[in-house]
């Protein structure tokens, strides 16, 4: 959810006009017959705005959702990218305390969507969301926030001494999305949230290892190095190599054993696919099937994931999808 932007600025301009000019227009007005389905109706619109622009692969997973269910997962994406926005929204040097008071009222607003209460069109929609689906917890959204403030200088940190500290921060940041879509997604007959929620948990953390294997040398640039120090050490490396982005034997052996960690993770889930809704299946193991793809991508690269960008072409997004299908029934 972190790096699909290219400034903060820009990307908390753009979300914040495209969310006030509708609540001013159309929400706020004295004495306006816009009534309450005109406005869910205009709060999803923006959703999927949001989600479509910001993230193309999340979109492209939503679209093979059954139809009822994609506006709520359009909710939810569109509140984690404003708290992303909110946490990396331009102020002063050393203004962590201003930053601290933000999250505050923000998670203080968060208890007030499950109250019923909604600020403006994107509150409105998740508003909407939770009153649907009354199994949606605050809890996951109150950990993606902790998750947020892991990464901001002052407040969170740079370097993972181990894996469980950095598990922690993969929760945090993308397994908390699968707790958040679950109550909408639905689970098989027989199966409780409670048990479906660790295949869900898995595939999100697949997805934010694959996420810090591809991007590696964008990370640099901010300072910042996610690969677990203690491993780093095991494999006879550290961080001045890491700096030297260079693709040398022992680099190559450490990402392997990196990857084959979050293949794991993705076979965790898609073990667990049976737990979910028969309709909601496809959309998962699709969403798994392309976005593992990137690791092949990093393998296919010679492992040089300092300079060279992991991605797949819309071509081989659509050879997949076939077979994501078959998988899934």
């Amino acid at each position: 959810l972190r790096k699909e932007m290219e400034s903060a600025s820009q990307k908390f301009q753009y979300l914040s006009s495209l969310i006030n000019q509708a609540a001013m227009k159309q929400l706020a007005l004295p004495g306006s017959d816009f009534n309450r389905n005109d406005a869910l109706k205009t709060a999803y619109d923006r959703c999927e705005q949001v989600t479509r622009k910001f993230s193309k692969t999340f979109y492209t997973g939503s679209m093979l959702m059954r139809p009822d269910a994609r506006k709520h997962v359009w909710a939810i994406y569109a509140w984690c990218r404003r708290t992303d926005d909110l946490v990396d929204a331009p102020r002063p040097s050393a203004s962590t305390e201003s930053l601290q008071m933000e999250l505050q009222d923000w998670e203080d607003r968060l208890e007030g969507i499950w109250r019923g209460e909604a600020v403006d069109l994107i509150d409105l929609a998740m508003v909407d969301s939770v009153q649907k689906f009354p199994l949606m917890s605050a809890q996951p959204y109150k950990d993606m926030i902790s998750g947020m403030l892991m990464d901001v200088p002052g407040l969170g940190k740079d370097r993972y001494a181990s894996f469980d500290e950095l598990y922690l921060y993969c929760y945090r940041v993308a397994g908390t999305v699968g707790l958040m879509t679950l109550p909408i997604l639905g689970t098989s007959p027989g199966i409780s949230i409670d048990e479906a929620s660790h295949p869900a948990i898995s595939l999100g953390i697949g997805f934010q290892l694959t996420n810090i294997l591809r991007d590696v040398g964008e990370d640099l640039v901010r300072g910042r190095i996610y690969l677990p120090q203690d491993e780093l050490h095991a494999f006879g490396l550290c961080d001045d190599d890491i700096y030297r982005a260079e693709v040398t034997p022992q680099y190559v052996e450490f990402i392997k054993f990196q990857i084959g960690r979050a293949r794991k993770f993705y076979q965790k889930a898609e073990d667990g696919l049976k737990t979910l809704a028969p309709d909601a299946r496809f959309a998962i193991q699709a969403s798994l099937d392309l976005y593992s793809q990137i690791l092949t991508v990093i393998e296919r690269n010679g492992y040089d994931n300092f300079r060279r960008r992991a991605y797949t072409t819309k071509m081989e997004k659509l050879a997949m999808i076939p077979g994501a299908m078959m998988k899934s029934r």
